[in-house]
């Protein structure tokens, strides 16, 4: 087997951005333009928590029932792990996202300039015109921020370079079965996209499409969805039980492969791309479009089982759960749902539940 392509790590990737003179813009989840940010030399690296901190700096400022990720990602803030960034990007994706922009804004107050972006929940041609303007305002932001105007030229460069980055995102999901990487080795490759330039993550997804399999690789076949794969444990417990994660329906990865506009103005382009991913409940997509694109795609690579990995208290994937999971057992789709804090470890239970579907469907 191949071996997996060396990732840089995060801390090593934002210190040798900043000695180059760049400047560092940390991302709250989920939805973002990631040309418009590199326009400006601001690198976005996403905070996704991160798990196992010590989450009393943030919880002191937000309801109990506010979601690990937002509790971790203020707590983070608090404690210093955020210095080395000039910026912070809070988009609405959900009402504890947009509390915390308004926590930042009005009463923490950090040392960095704090911008919040609104995705709308509409697919439509006017969605996008909506957005359109949204990025304008942002760019405006950006730009008091940098200090300088914005750079066609820059911009049109950076959203070439993402959109190859997200060809090659698109291939490693669509091609996973043919990849000579566990999953675990496939979803720290995959995830490095949160904070890896663009150029980078295109460079090392090639070399892992390159060393492609030429027959799929074994094993049972599941399809995660839900929030992200926390935590990591869950995937080498895969690993180990020769599960192979075939499709990927996660907020963090698999709803986030943006397809490449088609507009001749920048900002309507990644306006048409942010737009045009996957059905997603923190972009407004209706039930039915959930239901219909998860049983498709565990169809497609022919899955005998999904696997909801939930974050406690996330209320727009838990509202369509049951339906969710309707809709698969129609489909003859077995489920399990694992929902847990950022900083919980994976539980003997969890693994469990995923052995008993490993069992019931091999």
């Amino acid at each position: 087997m191949a071996r997996p392509p060396e990732i840089p790590r995060r801390s090593d990737v934002t210190r040798a951005h900043k000695a180059k003179g760049g400047r560092v813009a940390a991302v709250l989840p989920i939805h973002y333009p990631r040309a418009l940010l590199r326009a400006f030399s601001f690198l976005p690296v996403e905070v996704w928590g991160p798990p196992g901190l010590d989450y009393a700096p943030g919880a002191a400022h937000l309801q109990p029932y506010v979601c690990s990720i937002v509790r971790n990602a203020l707590s983070f803030l608090l404690s210093g792990g955020l210095d080395i960034a000039d910026l912070i990007v809070v988009p609405h994706g959900c009402d504890s996202l947009q509390g915390l922009a308004s926590v930042l804004m009005d009463f923490v107050q950090p040392r960095q300039p704090v911008v919040p972006i609104y995705i709308p929940r509409s697919h439509t041609a006017a969605g996008v015109a909506f957005l359109s303007e949204e990025l304008r305002e942002l760019a405006a932001r950006l730009a008091s921020c940098a200090g300088r105007p914005l750079d066609t030229r820059d911009l049109w460069e950076a959203i070439r370079r993402e959109e190859r980055a997200e060809g090659v995102l698109h291939r490693l999901h669509a091609e996973r079965l043919s990849l000579s990487l566990s999953n675990l080795e496939h979803y720290r490759l995959v995830r490095s996209r949160e904070y890896l330039p663009a150029e980078v993550f295109t460079t090392l997804g090639e070399s892992a499409l390159a060393a492609q399999t030429r027959e799929p690789v074994g094993g049972t076949r599941f399809v995660l969805s839900g929030v992200l794969p926390e935590p990591m444990d869950l995937l080498s417990a895969l690993d180990r039980m020769g599960v192979v994660v075939a499709g990927d329906d996660l907020i963090a990865c698999g709803r986030r492969v943006y397809p490449p506009g088609d507009s001749d103005d920048p900002f309507e382009r990644m306006a048409q791309g942010l737009l045009g991913a996957p059905p997603d409940s923190t972009r407004g997509s209706s039930i039915d479009a959930r239901r219909e694109h998860l049983v498709h795609l565990a169809q497609r690579v022919g899955a005998k089982g999904v696997v909801f990995c939930l974050v406690k208290f996330c209320e727009p994937e838990l509202f369509p759960l049951p339906d969710l999971r309707q809709g698969l057992r129609e489909a003859g789709i077995p489920s399990v749902v694992l929902e847990a804090d950022l900083n919980d470890p994976l539980s003997l239970q969890a693994q469990t539940r995923l052995q008993a579907l490993a069992e019931m469907i091999a």
